[in-house]
């Protein structure tokens, strides 16, 4: 996990090397700070002249300002550094999201990943930023200033040394009983950040059911648990500053009841004044390192399960990827599946398709039919290799998808999905999802394609329009058919609707399909529909039925042969004349 999360370090590497050195230097002037101090309290107290006071001093005051200097510069690379890593472990966690399969999406939440690419990010931020820096100036003082306070106090320095194993043994106990806490805390995260991203996707509806109150409990009660597991943990640590305190205060007591004692029994001739005061400014450094010791094991506590939630998102490899001697050219949009069954988990005890064998010649139009659950968008999805069958295969252009570049195939394949979304921005900017740098006159031309042309130039900006996060400001139907566009665009040789005209009125679908067969007569096109009206001027039709093939043929062989399709049409006809337009 250490290596993973170093490779995001990349290109600030020297601020990260150059903030503990730096470090180092800041730590060296402070601890030799109070051995001069004492040596011009002592030479003071023996009555030495101006000049040593002037030579003393000045040593101080160039101590000082080094330790100032090293500190700033210690900052600022620190600062370069974990802001550095932040940036590139957000960009690595984002472009590793991206390379994922549908199966390998479907192992995270939504809301679990926005959790992992913010509050986890930003707390392995803060536990790298503690240990290129507080990490090395805690325990570089602590033995700095031991050392130091022994060869200036003598036995003295032992009374540092009765106050470390109470702090370890504070320290280990407060880590086993917050372990566990932290761990639950970022999962009550994903549940609140699932709770508000629902609620805000779904604002109208929760409005138009007047259903604020039980979500604002929803929320509540979301919040109040994450509130209470962080107050567990914070009570816990809250005992850290006391027992510190102790140790910081009680070795104060003791060293100037020791000191006291032996100035007392000796005249003032075995300790000096310097000594004591240099004695009381390590044990404070001394008693300051352990207490960063301290905050140091508590934040990368902490950052610990943030870093193992982020390393499975990291450490999870695509399931679907391209081989090594890729096919960059599709020759042609002909579909083959040859016995396919298929299943999301290779856990789950049955498949979601069985044995389906269907073959589509290029430039065909299908239709897929059947009723919710029978695995219609399993089959499509199959295709463009979102999945990758369990067993038999999938070919396009008499080549086995997986024998493809992902980018060649999926730019060949076009799939308007079930729930697909326009992203904020431009209606232009939307369209050039499917073609970079497709000309206005392109974009007119699809979108006229798609019949979404009458009503973007409706609009007061026509294609200019912003689209808002969602496509919220536009209707269902309008969002289907500038989707519907979008795909058109990349002009591909396999064009896939899945249930994408079910918020468009019959003209308008039909309008669509005619347009589709006059404009796009070498491209095959699969229509995925629930009305038959979408699917039976198609030259195949496929009836699907609990992840089988139930029948194919066209709409005069199947009527009245086919029973499921039989069914579908006299329940949506009525039993009446059926206006095949």
């Amino acid at each position: 996990m250490i290596k993973m999360f170093l490779r995001s370090v990349r290109e600030y590497k020297i601020p990260a090397l150059l903030t503990p050195l730096f470090m180092v230097g800041e730590v060296l002037c402070e601890c030799v700070i109070p051995t001069y101090t004492a040596e011009l309290i002592n030479s003071i107290q023996a009555g030495c002249g101006m000049d040593v006071i002037l030579l003393d001093g000045g040593k101080l005051v160039a101590m000082a300002v080094l330790s100032l200097m090293f500190g700033v510069l210690s900052g600022k690379f620190a600062a370069d550094a974990s802001t550095g890593f932040a940036k590139n472990l957000r960009q690595d966690l984002f472009y590793k999201v991206q390379d994922f399969s549908f199966a390998n999406i479907d192992k995270f939440s939504t809301s679990s990943l926005v959790t992992r690419l913010t509050t986890d990010v930003t707390n392995v931020q803060m536990a790298f930023m503690m240990i290129i820096r507080v990490a090395v100036r805690a325990p570089l003082m602590l033995v700095i200033a031991t050392v130091m306070s022994a060869n200036l106090g003598g036995r003295l320095a032992w009374i540092f040394a009765g106050f470390i194993p109470l702090l370890a043994v504070a320290v280990a106990v407060m880590a086993f009983l917050v372990m566990p806490l932290f761990k639950a805390v970022f999962k009550k995260y994903d549940d609140v950040n699932a709770s508000v991203q629902e609620n805000i996707k779904g604002l109208r509806v929760v409005k138009s059911f007047v259903r604020e109150a039980y979500e604002k409990e929803k929320f509540g009660r979301a919040s109040e648990m994450l509130r209470a597991n962080f107050l567990k943990a914070e009570r816990i640590m809250a005992g850290a500053a006391p027992i510190m305190q102790l140790a910081m205060y009680g070795s104060m007591i003791l060293i100037s009841y020791f000191c006291a004692r032996i100035v007392i029994s000796s005249g003032g001739q075995e300790l000096e004044v310097g000594t004591i005061s240099g004695m009381l400014t390590y044990s404070m450094q001394i008693l300051m390192s352990l207490m960063m010791a301290t905050m140091i094991f508590v934040m990368v506590t902490m950052s610990v399960a943030s870093a193992k939630r982020i390393g499975e998102v990291l450490g999870e490899e695509s399931e679907i990827t391209a081989p090594e001697n890729a096919l960059y050219e599709v020759k042609d949009g002909s579909v083959d599946f040859d016995n396919v069954c298929f299943k999301y988990s290779k856990t789950a005890e049955r498949n979601t398709l069985e044995n389906i064998d269907l073959h589509i010649p290029s430039g065909a139009s299908v239709g897929i039919i059947g009723g919710t659950g029978v695995g219609k968008t399993s089959l499509i999805q199959l295709i463009s290799r979102l999945y990758d069958v369990s067993s038999g295969s999938v070919k396009v252009g008499g080549r086995d998808v997986r024998e493809y570049d992902l980018d060649t195939l999926r730019d060949n394949v076009a799939v308007v999905l079930q729930k697909n979304v326009l992203f904020s921005g431009t209606i232009k900017e939307n369209m050039r999802w499917g073609k970079p740098d497709a000309t206005d006159e392109e974009i007119e031309y699809y979108c006229s394609l798609a019949q979404a042309s009458e009503f973007v130039e409706a609009f007061p900006d026509k294609y200019d329009t912003f689209i808002e996060q969602g496509g919220a400001n536009v209707s269902g139907g309008q969002q289907q058919r500038l989707c519907i566009a979008r795909a058109l665009i990349k002009q591909p040789k396999i064009l896939i609707l899945d249930d994408s005209t079910s918020a468009v009125d019959t003209k308008t679908d039909s309008l669509i399909r005619a347009t589709f067969r006059e404009k796009l007569p070498d491209t095959t096109k699969i229509i995925i529909a629930q009305r038959i009206a979408s699917v039976m001027d198609a030259d195949i039709v496929v009836v699907m039925d609990d992840g089988r093939i139930d029948a194919v043929g066209t709409h005069e062989t199947l009527l009245g042969v086919n029973k499921i399709y039989t069914e579908v049409y006299e329940s949506q006809t009525k039993g009446g004349d059926f206006d095949e337009q």
